[in-house]
């Protein structure tokens, strides 16, 4: 990522989040994590150099895009650098001496209770309830007083805050996986040919101005491998698209995307970096 040592990273939520683990997987075990209540927070360390380097989810496979981070990539001052996939493997932790029979309310991040609805299916007595982060549900209930009798989050946090691992495998598919972008400001370590990047683009609400747009990539052969629409605040109707660019180099990246600026209202490139190979995750 960068030839300066990274040891200070911004991720939303609390130490023992899955975007802690994304942490570890890119920068190494020795990070410093900076726990951040909102993504905003996220991007205002890095700004304020308060943090290195920011971990944000983008795009998680039974949930797709991960929203807010993507139009705060499209709007803040920073590059992204590295990407990672983290295995999204959820357990219910509770206190030592708590029981399954115990439990009447089970706390977690929104999109975690969604990921677990077999889990609630087959226990009908026990409710969900939502919290900000996976970890600080853990956190907060290990801290005692919390209004819940277990949370659902990673083995790490529950490590991390000494609970009790009541039941593994929570997840619905257990095929789940979220991506994180590593971002920074240091533009200087975004190489040109690294062979994945990430960019948003405007397209003229005229006929055709889309097909034009995506021409663009498939006249220099590059792979679009993936394409999201996300409407811009300010202006009803109005859609910024995401693409994701590989299967070529970077070279010819630069010739689809100079074709794309004569097509498009506004290009921005939101990061260069070497992709996750498949399998790896």
């Amino acid at each position: 990522m960068s030839t300066q040592p990274i040891t200070t990273v911004a991720i939303q939520g609390e130490r023992g989040a899955f975007s802690h683990a994304a942490a570890i997987q890119i920068v190494g075990p020795s990070v410093r994590i900076v726990a951040c209540r909102t993504f905003e927070d996220v991007f205002r360390a890095v700004a304020s150099g308060d943090a290195d380097v920011g971990i944000v989810p983008v795009e998680n496979t039974l949930a797709g895009a991960v929203q807010r981070p993507m139009d705060l990539l499209a709007s803040r001052d920073v590059l992204a650098v590295a990407e990672t996939r983290v295995p999204i493997r959820l357990c219910l932790a509770t206190p030592p001496e708590t029981r399954l029979e115990d439990i009447e309310t089970v706390a977690s991040h929104p999109v975690a209770l969604e990921q677990c609805l077999r889990f609630f299916d087959a226990h009908p007595a026990i409710q969900p309830h939502a919290v900000y982060d996976t970890a600080g549900s853990i956190r907060d209930l290990m801290a005692g007083g919390a209004d819940y009798q277990a949370a659902i989050g990673s083995e790490l946090a529950a490590e991390l805050y000494g609970a009790r691992i009541l039941q593994r495998a929570l997840e619905d598919d257990p095929a789940n996986y979220t991506r994180f972008l590593a971002v920074t400001q240091d533009g200087e370590v975004m190489d040109p040919d690294r062979p994945k990047t990430s960019l948003a683009f405007t397209v003229p609400h005229v006929p055709g101005s889309l097909h034009r747009a995506l021409g663009c990539f498939a006249e220099e052969a590059v792979d679009l491998a993936r394409l999201e629409s996300r409407p811009i605040p300010g202006h009803p109707w109005e859609y910024r698209f995401f693409a994701d660019l590989r299967g070529s180099n970077g070279a010819a990246h630069d010739r689809a995307i100079a074709a794309l600026e004569a097509v498009s209202g506004n290009v921005r490139i939101i990061g260069r970096y070497e992709e996750v190979p498949e399998g790896d995750s």
